[in-house]
């Protein structure tokens, strides 16, 4: 069956484990909290006994080592992370040979598999195709997408709540505004905020300016935002710092390229009534990026950001032949079209 992550939680709390899962999104760490738990949950674990790891260079081992009897155990569990067993070929409307065998087996052995083996797929996407209805029907599938921001700020606020410590929502979703929507980083994040908190301590704003890393957007927002308010001395300030954390002045470029293309997007979606979530491509968990471009390009006439991008194509090439230092280009062409 297909499920939720919320029901998912629930079916390793509440039953047994089932002989098959196939867990697949973006959201790492709430995949790897999964593993945990069916780990945790299967009971002793011995590598080559009763555990088995596969990966895409030896997937086509899975038949065999489903096959093979966990010595000294009632189950075996095995984990198979990226195997190639949930693409389709493009070019072909049949399934592969080991697409073929895999489903086949799980079909013809079922009930031998529901006594002795927990079999866990692990992908970052999957296609709908024999081994994916295989599963469906006879398993557990789960998509554990990334959170949206009210959920990352729940998730945030229940581990402040662990640990005693106070803090608002409004700053919980600053912090998601400015690291980004990964659950990983928020998690570190929160943790080296509450450590400095202390138990019975405040998370404020003003803690998680001082502390939290931004992410690369976060500070090109910011640095637009100067930018558009003429304030020049203190996007240059940003701008100097993020040169001073020793970000490579390439990857400055290309964040402020793709940035502006944003902005020269929503710019068009703006005048010709379009959807901006659909036009910038934006996640479900992104949508809060829609108010903040559309500030933005209040700041700039759309014909000025055309430039803009064009000067950074050219900065581009000039800057690897020699041509331009690429710190005084990216300088001067901001204060010429933001002053």
């Amino acid at each position: 069956m297909d499920i939720k992550y919320e029901g998912l939680e629930k079916e390793l709390n509440s039953s047994d484990l089932k002989p098959l899962y196939l867990l697949y999104g973006e959201e790492t760490y709430l995949i790897d909290l999964v593993l945990k738990k069916i780990k945790k949950k299967f009971g002793e674990l011995v590598q080559g006994i009763n555990f088995v790891m596969i990966d895409e260079n030896n997937s086509n081992e899975l038949i065999a080592n489903m096959e093979v009897p966990a010595f000294g155990y009632d189950k075996k569990l095995i984990i198979i992370k990226n195997s190639g067993l949930f693409k389709k070929d493009g070019r072909k409307k049949e399934p592969t040979h080991l697409q073929k065998i895999v489903s086949e087996y799980i079909v013809e052995n079922l009930p031998s598999m529901q006594e002795t083996l927990v079999v866990v797929f692990v992908e970052n996407t999957v296609d709908k195709n024999i081994v994916y209805d295989v599963i469906c029907k006879q398993g557990i599938v789960c998509e554990i997408a990334e959170l949206k921001v009210p959920q990352l700020v729940a998730k945030l606020k229940q581990v402040c709540e662990l640990y005693q410590v106070k803090v608002e929502n409004y700053v919980l979703q600053y912090l998601v505004e400015i690291c980004g929507t990964n659950l990983q980083i928020l998690m570190n994040e929160i943790r080296k905020l509450i450590e400095y908190a202390g138990e019975g301590g405040h998370i404020t704003q003003d803690s998680v300016d001082s502390l939290a890393i931004k992410q690369m957007e976060s500070v090109i927002f910011e640095l637009t935002d100067n930018l558009g308010n003429k304030k020049i001395d203190k996007a240059m300030e940003v701008l100097e710092n993020l040169i001073y954390q020793k970000e490579p002045l390439q990857k400055i470029l290309i964040t402020l390229y793709n940035h502006f293309k944003r902005l020269f997007l929503c710019s068009i979606a703006l005048r010709l009534n379009k959807d901006i979530t659909k036009v910038l491509n934006l996640k479900p968990n992104q949508t809060f990026l829609v108010s903040k471009y559309k500030k933005q390009v209040s700041y700039f006439k759309q014909e000025d950001l055309r430039r803009i991008l064009k000067e950074f194509v050219e900065m581009d090439y000039k800057s690897k032949n020699g041509l331009v230092d690429l710190d005084v280009a990216l300088k001067s062409v901001l204060c010429t079209y933001c002053s």
